[in-house]
């Protein structure tokens, strides 16, 4: 496994790659890994000749300082996982490698799929995230990239910045990893204390009930349990609920006359923010 630093070298090596007739997968990640990002890697490995992973924590993304300073760096514990897993690159840019003059966000225009949700409550978050995506492409331009379905309004934000630019990268979905008492996994989850991880599968167990509930209650009726069940749970505060359209993330009234349709939950567990999904229909 070789680790690479630099952006211009990092591009050169995929490229060469690419021109002696290989696939190449990439997996980008903010690092404090888990088995969510190694079950992307254990995709990547099985569609690709080679495969790349990144660990970059990107600032333009936090829209909370806080949160940028408080995410989990396990850069040493990455780096032997990745390794014992069969990753091939390793792309380890600092941010200055990243972001020559300074880490600003470009301008990008995805109308109603950054309008709900995570894009309401977290101004700027999706600039940050495609800003980075677009950079990480440009250096690591690879056949295939790996997304996790938890965080499915980003996933589909990509997918829209990938047709905007007409890049020549498949993107491609991975089921949520959770972990055996149903929490989706997440770095954010290094940051519950025992008693928090105890309580916290309550939140995947809340979305199956939503879904057998789903065909007898309304959604109104069923944002309404929802709402209840959690806050009654404290310290868990829901911070919202939404059943959404799975291709626009637009809120539905009834399941009626959709395709799709998912659920969406972020609850907040004593400051760590926890979010998660699941299939309606």
């Amino acid at each position: 496994m070789e680790v690479v630093r630099s952006f211009l070298l990092m591009q050169e090596i995929v490229n060469s790659l690419k021109n002696q007739g290989s696939k190449i997968g990439f997996v980008p990640t903010m690092g404090a890994l888990h088995q969510g990002h190694l079950t992307l890697l254990q995709q990547s490995l099985k569609d690709n000749d080679f495969s790349v992973v990144s660990i970059f924590v990107n600032p333009t993304q936090f829209n909370n300082p806080e949160d940028l300073i408080k995410y989990p760096r396990t850069i040493d514990t990455d780096l032997e996982k990745l390794k014992d897993a069969g990753c091939d690159y390793v792309f380890l840019p600092s941010v200055e490698e990243m972001y020559p003059n300074e880490p600003i966000s470009e301008t990008w225009n995805f109308g109603n799929l950054e309008a709900v949700m995570e894009g309401k409550n977290r101004p700027g978050h999706f600039q940050g995230v495609a800003t980075v995506v677009r950079l990480l492409f440009d250096a690591v331009p690879a056949n295939n990239a790996y997304f996790g379905m938890k965080d499915y309004q980003q996933l589909l934000i990509i997918k829209e910045m990938v047709r905007q630019l007409a890049l020549e990268i498949q993107i491609v979905p991975v089921p949520i990893v959770r972990e055996a008492d149903g929490l989706a996994m997440s770095s954010r989850n290094m940051r519950l204390t025992a008693e928090e991880r105890q309580l916290a599968p309550f939140i995947y167990q809340t979305l199956k009930q939503a879904v057998a509930l789903a065909k007898q209650l309304s959604v109104e009726e069923l944002k309404q349990v929802v709402k209840e069940q959690i806050n009654h749970k404290p310290p868990m505060v829901l911070e919202y609920f939404e059943m959404a359209d799975g291709n626009d993330l637009q809120p539905v009234k009834t399941l009626e006359n959709h395709q799709s349709v998912r659920a969406f939950i972020v609850v907040d567990l004593n400051g760590v923010r926890l979010i998660d999904n699941i299939s309606i229909i």
